[in-house]
């Protein structure tokens, strides 16, 4: 990787803190994976910037969330969260999050999440006069049968890790190509992150998601996002985070790339 600065912004984090109890019916236990832990990551990494993203343990208590944010700016870095949030949050509640640093709120469609594709759309509606974002995780082959109702968002659509796609397709496949309709709107952006999550080639070069993430790279280099994934959850054994953030230099060889997803998009999306 080339040399990095304190902008560059990891954008895919969760913090797992025993100080909050987990939400009744958590899908999992996680581990125990704390704001320090998470910036001595950071540090050997040189990532000045993060975005805590509400872990589907906790439910719709953000608290976990937001005390990162608080803990992780008083500690000299950048920090942004995605919530979770009813439709039916009062207006007071999502200004206190803006205000402490929530930019968006996550759909988890992949497992474990509280928010249903019904509320989709209310929830949207709540939230874009804040400028947020929805953040959506779902098995990227069914991206054609949501099509439609993703593509009229009246917010900004962020989505994870390469697309999720189980198993990952051919770049000419219809349900890659679904994600190339959104993102040719020029309103859906794509985390570059976390190609174990789907991969069934495998590390080190994870090949076949490696091919989406390059293809991504080149088509939509200002929309493109990277992230650790750290902790890792529920992946045994661990991957190694340097080697996650050297992924990019094979996903986006131009360094000017690079820049603009380690750096610019972050900025721009999440308002650093």
């Amino acid at each position: 990787m080339d040399a990095l600065t304190s902008s560059l912004c990891d954008c895919h984090v969760h913090v797992f803190d025993p100080a909050f109890p987990l939400a009744p019916g958590a899908s999992y236990v996680p581990p125990v994976a704390r704001v320090e832990s998470l910036m001595a990551m950071h540090r050997s990494l040189g990532i000045g910037r993060v975005v805590v993203v509400q872990s589907t343990v906790y439910g719709f208590d953000n608290r976990c969330t937001m005390a990162a944010v608080a803990a992780i700016t008083e500690l000299g870095s950048a920090a942004r969260a995605v919530v979770t949030v009813h439709a039916a949050a009062a207006d007071d509640e999502l200004q206190a999050l803006h205000s402490g640093g929530a930019r968006g709120v996550r759909f988890m469609m992949a497992g474990g999440g509280v928010l249903p594709w019904e509320a989709l759309e209310s929830v949207a509606a709540r939230i874009q006069p804040l400028g947020w974002h929805i953040n959506l995780q779902l098995n990227g082959c069914e991206l054609p049968q949501h099509l439609d109702r993703l593509a009229r968002l009246p917010t900004p659509l962020v989505i994870d890790h390469i697309g999720k796609f189980m198993p990952p397709p051919v770049t000419d496949a219809e349900t890659f190509g679904a994600l190339r309709t959104l993102m040719d709107s020029g309103r859906c952006w794509i985390k570059l992150s976390a190609p174990y999550e789907s991969s069934r080639s495998g590390p080190p070069a994870f090949d076949d998601v490696s091919l989406l993430a390059t293809e991504l790279a080149r088509a939509y280099p200002e929309r493109c996002l990277w992230a650790s994934n750290w902790p890792h959850p529920n992946r045994n054994p661990l991957p190694d985070d340097a080697a996650m953030l050297d992924l990019l230099s094979a996903w986006a060889p131009s360094a000017a790339t690079r820049q603009r997803i380690l750096v610019d998009n972050a900025q721009a999306l999440y308002g650093f």
